[in-house]
């Protein structure tokens, strides 16, 4: 009996220990991340008397077929993806959220996405450059580490004066997980995009309807 009951207990464990290997192939296929990160709308309803437009920013990365990867402990590899494939404009939304709900001094700021083109009455048309833009993710034995990274520029003209300001922001971040879930990656690489999109917006300053460097 006692012969049976350990029989029984190491063929659940090799059943568990195979499930676990299975789920450590990877398969080729793309997992979509959503990188938006909820900002807390003002306590002021007021939107300040600036309107703003943000262009979709230009892709320079090197590889635009994805935003990274993660590499499996028994071989093969899963894709990470944005939505629709288009950083520039993951970015850009992420950006104009941010401004809209808590932007400059805390408050909210009139804000939309789209061509400069089409808002002929705008203050200030923002555009960017996105030259580094991912999350790997590198399975081991009882572990996962996952590497987040990012790289674009910002550019504000301000059409009173037709002046521009320029601000480069990057950033990385690293952690690592004992047990991995697709949840992980996006989320640092959603944590690694806001604190990029927090220091401009306390780097610059609105004022006279004209971005401006804050120091």
């Amino acid at each position: 009996m006692k012969s049976m009951m350990l029989r029984q207990v190491v063929g659940v464990s090799l059943v568990g220990v195979l499930a676990v290997m299975a789920g450590c192939v990877g398969k080729g296929e793309t997992r979509y991340l959503d990188v938006r990160t909820p900002t807390a709308a003002a306590p002021s309803p007021e939107q300040e008397p600036v309107k703003i437009v943000i262009e979709p920013f230009e892709d320079r990365r090197d590889d635009k077929t994805r935003v990274g990867q993660r590499t499996h402990l028994w071989g093969g590899a899963t894709v990470f993806n944005v939505a629709g494939e288009r950083p520039g404009e993951v970015i850009a939304q992420a950006l104009a959220d941010r401004l809209k709900n808590r932007g400059w001094r805390g408050r909210p700021w009139k804000v939309q996405v789209g061509r400069s083109a089409d808002v002929p009455d705008a203050d200030i048309v923002i555009s960017g450059q996105v030259s580094e833009f991912f999350v790997t993710a590198k399975s081991r034995v009882f572990s996962t580490v996952i590497n987040a990274s990012n790289k674009f520029s910002v550019r504000a003209r301000n059409v009173g004066d037709n002046s521009t300001t320029i601000r480069s922001v990057e950033g990385a971040q690293r952690t690592t997980v004992f047990w991995f879930a697709e949840g992980d990656a996006q989320e640092l690489l959603a944590a690694t995009l806001k604190d990029g999109i927090d220091r401009f917006v306390a780097d610059t300053m609105v004022t006279d309807r004209a971005l401006r460097p804050a120091h």
